[in-house]
């Protein structure tokens, strides 16, 4: 099937109501057959429902078709973008683990590796996503994992994503792509050799800003890694916590077994059945989407590249970008989804920008289908200090948008007197 299909049809087997929506199962908990039913599906004799901070039958559906559209094996999803990605890393590390970094990464995620992570015993280390090869230096025998996004936030670059999964390989350790911003409509990594995919469904899944989650997607045969590697252990040897198993061992994806069994049970960041619904009706049309996006994101770019006011934009469409060449060979059709960036002189000519705007609105999100204005250094980037908002590519007078789905032209004539006024 090609991938719109998938996005409309797969996971759902349709119940004996036959409903061509899927259902909601606003649940918390599932009634067994008897005391032997029970008991063989908290053995894993049996698949089933046992209680929705483990799984629940809508969010299954919404798993199910969110894994077959990234191309992977299986997924889990959780209660936010921030979850999910600290599912993909608490999976794999513990204390005394390090991870490596892209320094070029959401507000959150940055602050997420570099202090909470930190509290916990993991280290994390940073590199520059355009220098890849500065990854050989980083690594030791507790490095867990390699944490990188297709397209970054807000820095708009492209992750040359073969050249560091390459490098993960070599040394037999697991990469992890955040895929939010390009989506897998426009980015696949497993083709080009990615072990996890993570995403805040929060963003252009559900495109209208209507609901919180997130998602982490396991590459097919990623059993194939894990089983023997002394970097991971805990997947090999039998797990006390649930009976003795050994995650490798099992004929299912070992990556989401193990973060279903343990992390959702203990952690129980989950998301509600009724926002699985929704990123359901989301996937449905995310492709249609994500072209519009792509389009009027390219448009504004070449509209802003050519005002006197704007010093630089960031956009992986334009051809005078550097990222344009990994652009075209990462992103279907080159389409480079709906975020962009530039710079004017200063903060307060930032400021000044952002504030004059009429049709965009201020607020600290992307993918929806109105159209988002955001000072990063002043909002999402403001933890940072100058020299890490230097190298994750955040300057004073950056501004980011997250171009919607409004008219081409008035989205254009709302910031072109944004910037003269």
């Amino acid at each position: 099937m090609d991938l719109q299909t998938k996005a409309i049809h797969v996971g759902y087997e349709k119940d004996s109501q036959r409903t061509m929506a899927v259902p909601i199962y606003q649940t918390t908990a599932y009634e067994f057959n008897d005391t032997q039913h029970a008991a063989n599906l908290f053995s894993l004799k049996e698949l089933g429902n046992i209680y929705t901070r483990l799984n629940n039958p809508t969010t299954d559906v919404f798993e199910k078709r969110f894994a077959e559209v990234e191309g992977g094996a299986a997924s889990i999803a959780t209660a936010s973008g921030m979850s999910a990605i600290f599912y993909a890393i608490i999976n794999a590390a513990e204390a005394g683990d390090n991870i490596i970094c892209a320094s070029q990464l959401y507000g959150g995620t940055l602050t997420q590796t570099t202090y909470t992570l930190k509290r916990m015993g993991i280290e994390t280390r940073f590199f520059d996503v355009h220098k890849p090869e500065l990854l050989e230096g980083l690594i030791d025998e507790k490095t867990k994992i390699i944490f990188f996004e297709s397209l970054t936030n807000p820095s708009i670059d492209v992750a040359d994503i073969e050249a560091i999964t390459t490098i993960a390989n070599k040394h037999g350790i697991l990469s992890v792509v955040d895929n939010t911003v390009a989506t897998p409509i426009l980015c696949r990594p497993f083709e080009f050799g990615a072990d996890i995919v993570v995403h805040s469904t929060s963003k252009y899944t559900t495109g209208q800003g209507l609901a919180l989650g997130g998602i982490m997607v396991e590459r097919h045969n990623l059993a194939q890694k894990l089983k023997g590697n002394p970097r991971y252990t805990h997947f090999n040897e039998p797990d006390e916590s649930y009976h003795g198993l050994v995650y490798t061992e099992v004929p299912l994806p070992p990556y989401s077994l193990r973060a279903r069994l343990s992390l959702l049970r203990d952690l129980g960041a989950v998301p509600s059945p009724f926002n699985s619904w929704l990123f359901i009706q989301g996937l449905e049309h995310l492709s249609l989407r994500m072209q519009e996006h792509s389009k009027n994101a390219l448009a504004l770019a070449e509209f802003l590249e050519s005002h006197p006011k704007v010093t630089k934009v960031n956009y992986p469409g334009l051809k005078s970008n550097s990222n344009y060449k990994n652009a075209q060979k990462y992103f279907d059709g080159g389409a480079s989804s709906g975020l962009l960036s530039f710079e004017v002189s200063s903060y307060e000519e930032a400021a000044k920008v952002v504030d004059a705007t009429k049709l965009y609105s201020l607020v600290v999100n992307i993918g929806d289908s109105k159209s988002i204005i955001t000072h990063p250094a002043s909002t999402t980037h403001q933890q940072l200090k100058e020299k890490e908002l230097k190298e994750c590519g955040v300057s004073q007078g950056l501004i980011r948008i997250s171009c919607g789905l409004e008219s081409i032209n008035d989205l254009i004539t709302d910031i072109k007197q944004a910037l003269e006024a």
